[in-house]
């Protein structure tokens, strides 16, 4: 990687810059049994029926739909989108603080790429001023698509007019990287603050 050949940093924000997590409404109500919560994780409110609303799907319809498939844990059920905003964590103090030295650097485009269901993210919008320090963010729920769909990066490229091999794509998710870097956008794989600044260093990107 040569110096200066990356234009544009591209964030993922949940996971990154803000920590989500269900545990913190389904382990007081499981009274802290995680093999309890975990397995209705596994069977009744799933990641892949959650990533669907990321994609669009109506959170209302969502929760009738599941309750109609599994009707004794309705109250369950409820309980995602309905506590929801107990769900969503503080900021990942550390990350932010790198999004603000590469922001002020003003060498570099950053944006956000988002799994996220437009209809919480207004609340996520009001709660961290930091997400308005982006260029912009692509919001799945917004586009009806979500990672890692290739759409969806096409979308991202094409809306701030991005060169992939001139990019870098932070992501706490493997599979969303592994298919960034399928469309010759450079990946982080994020972990930690710390390793982030290690691997940014790879690029030449220097954050304190």
């Amino acid at each position: 990687m040569q110096q200066n050949t990356i234009k544009t940093i591209i964030f993922d924000l949940g996971g990154v810059l803000i920590d989500w997590n269900p545990e913190y409404v389904y382990l007081d109500v499981f009274n802290g049994d995680r093999k309890k919560m975990q397995w209705f994780f596994d069977n009744i409110c799933t990641t892949d029926w959650n990533e669907n609303q990321d994609a669009g799907y109506p959170l209302a319809q969502a929760t009738q739909d599941r309750i109609a498939m599994f009707p004794e844990h309705k109250e369950l059920i409820e309980m995602y989108y309905g506590r929801w905003v107990e769900m969503l964590g503080e900021a990942i103090q550390g990350s932010v603080t790198i999004l603000k030295q590469l922001i002020d650097n003003k060498n570099y485009q950053v944006v956000a790429l988002t799994n996220w269901s437009h209809e919480t993210f207004p609340i996520a919008l009001d709660r961290f001023d930091f997400l308005h320090w982006f260029e912009g963010i692509i919001v799945s729920g917004e586009e009806k698509t979500r990672k890692p769909f290739n759409d969806i990066y096409e979308i991202t490229l094409n809306r701030f007019n991005i060169t992939a091999e001139n990019a870098i794509f932070i992501d706490d998710n493997l599979r969303n990287i592994e298919a960034a870097r399928a469309m010759n956008i450079n990946g982080i794989h994020f972990s930690n603050p710390e390793q982030l600044k290690t691997e940014l260093k790879n690029y030449n990107i220097t954050v304190l």
